[in-house]
């Protein structure tokens, strides 16, 4: 077990994650963590505002989360659920990256102010890779969900 998965206090903050993360900001796109059961799940929070660096360009004068963002925030919630579950080990030269998207579906625009409740469950290993059920919730009512594959290789 390496120092970011030692001790798990939640919630877990933004200078934690990005210990954890190798994503800086503007793509690092977890604010919080607010839910952990080691191994199986994870809830984290994405905080979208009004001066996320896409919203210039999606859309000017009605300004909508891309999906792949959204897609992207839900694999770097299960990159934390294997970091914050000690499943990773401490070699800095291994990196999780997004091997496959399944079964994505976008069901409503999210939009500067929303909250994105991240829920991310872990359903099976296999050899370095993890499969991931994954949906993103803005006040109870879901806007995406979708299956996730995500590897882990060398740097």
């Amino acid at each position: 077990m390496n120092d970011t998965t030692a001790c798990v206090t939640l919630p877990v903050d933004a200078e934690r994650i990005a210990a954890i993360l190798p994503h800086r900001y503007p793509f690092l796109l977890v604010d919080r963590v607010i839910e952990l059961d080691p191994g199986k799940a994870i809830v984290a929070i994405k905080n979208v505002t009004f001066n996320e660096p896409f919203f210039t360009g999606h859309f000017p004068g009605h300004p909508v989360m891309p999906g792949v963002l959204i897609v992207e925030a839900l694999t770097q919630a299960s990159g934390l659920l294997i970091g914050l579950s000690g499943a990773r080990t401490a070699n800095e030269d291994r990196i999780f990256y997004l091997a496959k998207v399944d079964n994505a579906r976008f069901l409503k625009p999210v939009v500067p102010g929303d909250q994105l409740r991240l829920e991310v469950q872990l359903q099976r290993t296999i050899r370095s890779m993890g499969i991931f059920s994954a949906r993103a919730v803005v006040e109870g009512k879901d806007v995406a969900t979708c299956d996730l594959m995500c590897a882990e290789t060398a740097r």
